[in-house]
């Protein structure tokens, strides 16, 4: 079984305002996170929020770890609940190929483009968390690295909303 997750801790500085809750099309892009992953996984979770439409965990191991706090709260719970591995989508990342699942099989990999988009494994949590609580670099690709994670290439790259001109770009689109 895999637990999808979305990745909405961030920030959003680029951004100006809480980039999640910013709509594309009618629809929030954390709503929009959300259903993208229901087609791939069994369930969902939303990390690094408190409200969502979607069962939340807290980034571990605090708020404001970044994507890896999200990772590892995530591959946390997959791991107590029984769960093999987790597909993560930053809320940004908008336009994934539909057979992103089948891209990333077998994990751990990543879009090279956006290495927040992957499958991780359950039994990487203490890779993680060693990468995030130890000396080294505190990165996606250092944990990548960490736990042989192999990067995909796309052919055409998704769309990452980083700033409201992104947002405004996206929302002409009618592929998206």
């Amino acid at each position: 079984m895999i637990l999808g997750c979305v990745l909405a801790g961030g920030r959003s500085s680029r951004f100006g305002s809480d980039k999640a809750l910013a709509e594309l099309h009618g629809h929030t892009l954390l709503a929009r996170a959300v259903d993208a992953l229901s087609g791939w996984c069994e369930y969902v979770v939303v990390a690094g929020r408190e409200t969502a439409p979607a069962p939340t965990v807290p980034d571990w191991p605090a708020p404001g770890s970044g994507p890896l706090g999200g990772i590892a709260a995530a591959l946390h719970h997959a791991r107590d609940e029984g769960y093999e591995a987790v597909l993560t989508i930053g809320v940004d990342s908008i336009g994934l190929p539909e057979n992103l699942s089948d891209l990333l099989a077998p994990g751990p990999a990543f879009l090279e483009s956006q290495p927040v988009v992957g499958l991780w494994p359950a039994s990487a949590v203490e890779a993680i968390e060693a990468v995030l609580t130890g000396e080294g670099r505190h990165s996606m690709l250092a944990f990548a690295e960490a736990i042989g994670a192999r990067p995909v290439k796309l052919a055409a790259k998704p769309a990452n909303i980083n700033t409201p001109a992104d947002l405004a770009a996206a929302e002409k689109r009618r592929d998206l």
